[in-house]
């Protein structure tokens, strides 16, 4: 590997050096060869020699189109064919949640902060392999996971769930095993977001982010995971666009063009040899600091990063600008070409490491023995089904008892009857005297009542009860729901609300900040809020993803969180709702005055499981 990676760097003008360092966005999809984003591709990937290619898929306002893994692997094959330069390209994704996180007809494995709550690094290492295998059948050799960030900020819009939790030595114990994981299917793993993101209250996609803690608190919290990634041999680093005034006294730097973080601690302090990667040079938390109107700012980040210490730059603003920024750096000598040719060197190694000097095409016909096999799936459940946490039973609703079907038959009737709990004969006089009401209303705050949210909890509460009431509501739709919702609260035995609650990059809150860009909006909010001072005896509120949503909502009495909102954690839900699987999950993170970090109440099951499981997805 070191001698071909030696023998290419020789071979390359300083022109294809810099192209090495850079990578852009492609998707993974079908283009006809006419198609003018494809062509636009090909054309900058030749013009501008460049090294690596980040996979992702189209979105259509709020839906991802996911395409399967054959159109994946044929992506990359087609661009490696069309690439044409001396060293084939390499291709990376974020692939935190497995393959689903982008395509369809592979399993959909829950957030990393279920696994946290698992407690369990077998299930990181299991997981590791699965993408792995599943990536380099379809040609992918570089994931930008595990997250190594510490989510001690419960107010983090970015991290949040995509964090294994806030113990140091937990995450270190999961990234440790991912990685582990990772290289035994023989795929690239990165751990970010370095220093750490993860006790920041503001999007990094959006705003500079900070962490202001001393160098004692850093050492303590957010250096341990990414110090014992560097010793398991993780291949790359990506750096965070965050400040760090404890690492960097200059207000104007954040740590990705920060040479006091990039190569003094990281590369110097803590040993680093492998590849040092940006994240997306394109997000605000570093543009804002290269305002437009200046010269060409996109190239002036860029040779900042790179003279900290970079050597990939990933998705930059302004391709043009950040290459010829970068070529004239070098020819001036204000980039040393022996910096240079050491970053381009370990660029070159990695792609070795997965066989690049052997060979950059997959066989298409390999992928069916590879990607989406049945074992994975079950994994992806079982994990889902463990993470399951109760944190409060104060109502004791739980289990829920599913429609009983009518004798000798195999389903349900058109309007079954509801097995009653001795819980509700001894409830309040309101909860005692719904004998006669419907069985189940089930409420899902979703980010769009068009997404994919909630769909499959919406099948797996039917599958059980039929007659379940199921209402949708986003920020949009709540105006109009909350009446309607208050006037079905007395008519129904048992009330589920459902809150989704996830971080998306980039995404803006309340009054369009990054603040809370966790919390729900004050009309959803609101709608629930209601639920509880009306219902909250009959209610059971599901975290279907961030756990942090009873801290706005503290009078809830039953709470069950999922950490997750895949469709595997959806499922899991339901069953532990009706007693269908044990509950043992336990908290990754603290919830301030609620419940402590380890904390979960244990349930045994309780009932038989539904006829229907949901199957793949």
């Amino acid at each position: 590997e070191q001698k071909w990676a030696d023998k290419m760097l020789k071979k390359l003008s300083l022109e294809e050096k810099i192209g090495q360092m850079i990578e852009v966005r492609g998707i993974m999809g079908y283009f006809n060869a006419e198609d003018p984003r494809q062509q636009q591709l090909v054309s900058d990937i030749r013009k501008y020699h460049l090294g690596a290619v980040h996979l992702t898929s189209q979105i259509d306002g709020v839906l991802l189109l996911r395409n399967g893994p054959y159109a994946a692997a044929m992506t990359t094959n087609i661009l490696q064919q069309a690439a044409g330069g001396k060293v084939p390209l390499i291709f990376s994704v974020d692939f935190e949640r497995g393959p689903s996180m982008r395509l369809s007809a592979v399993p959909a494995f829950p957030a990393a902060m279920a696994f946290g709550a698992t407690h369990n690094p077998e299930y990181a290492e299991r997981f590791g392999r699965i993408v792995a295998e599943e990536s380099r059948a379809m040609g992918i050799e570089w994931n930008f996971f595990p997250v190594a960030d510490v989510n001690a900020n419960p107010k983090n819009p970015v991290i949040n769930t995509r964090s294994f939790g806030e113990d140091p030595n937990e995450v270190s114990a999961m990234t440790v095993a991912y990685i582990r994981g990772s290289h035994s299917g023989g795929m690239l793993a990165t751990a970010k977001h370095f220093p750490g993101h993860g006790d920041t209250d503001t999007d990094s996609h959006l705003d500079i982010s900070r962490v202001n803690g001393d160098m004692a608190r850093l050492n303590a919290v957010e250096l341990p995971p990414f110090k014992a990634d560097i010793a398991a041999g993780v291949d790359a680093v990506m750096i965070a666009h965050v400040a760090f005034p404890a690492l960097e006294p200059d207000p104007n730097k954040v740590s990705t063009i920060s040479h006091n973080v990039v190569t003094g601690l990281l590369r110097d302090q803590l040993g680093f040899k492998g590849v040092i990667v940006s994240d997306a040079m394109e997000m605000k938390g570093l543009t804002k600091l290269y305002p437009p109107g200046n010269g060409n700012p996109a190239g002036r980040a860029a040779v900042d990063a790179v003279k900290a210490g970079q050597d990939l730059l990933e998705l930059p603003s302004d391709l043009d600008g950040t290459y010829n920024g970068l070529l004239q750096a070098a020819k001036s000598g204000e980039i040393p070409k022996a910096q240079i040719d050491a970053s381009v060197r370990r660029i070159l190694l990695v792609k070795a490491k997965v066989g690049l000097n052997k060979g950059d095409m997959v066989d298409v016909d390999q992928v069916q023995y590879h990607v989406g096999k049945p074992s994975s799936y079950a994994l992806a459940q079982e994990v889902a089904d463990h993470a399951v946490t109760l944190v409060k039973d104060g109502n004791h609703v739980l289990p829920m008892m599913r429609a009983a079907p009518e004798a000798g038959e195999g389903t349900f009737p058109a309007r079954p009857a509801y097995v009653q709990q001795q819980q509700d004969t001894a409830g309040s006089g309101q909860a005692a005297n719904l004998g006669a009401a419907n069985p189940l209303l089930a409420v899902l705050f979703v980010d769009s009542v068009h997404g994919e949210n909630g769909r499959m909890l919406e099948r797996q509460i039917r599958a059980r009860v039929p007659d379940a009431k199921v209402i949708y509501v986003d920020d949009r739709s709540s105006p109009l729901e909350a009446d309607g919702i208050a006037a079905l609260l007395p008519q129904y035995r048992r009330v589920i609300a459902a809150v989704y609650s996830i971080p998306h990059a980039g995404r803006a809150g309340v009054d369009q900040t990054s603040l809370n860009a966790m919390a729900m909006e004050s009309t959803t909010g609101t709608v629930l809020q209601n639920i509880l001072n009306k219902a909250g005896e009959r209610t059971v509120v599901l975290a279907v993803g961030s756990p942090y949503t009873i801290l706005d909502f503290p009078s809830v009495q039953t709470y069950l969180c999922t950490f997750s909102t895949a469709q595997t954690s959806e499922i899991a839900a339901v069953k532990a709702l009706f007693g269908e699987i044990a509950i043992h999950g336990k908290l990754p993170v603290t919830l301030p005055d609620i419940a402590a970090r380890g904390e979960g109440i244990d349930r045994e099951i309780s009932a038989p499981a539904a006829s229907e499981t949901g199957g793949r997805q």
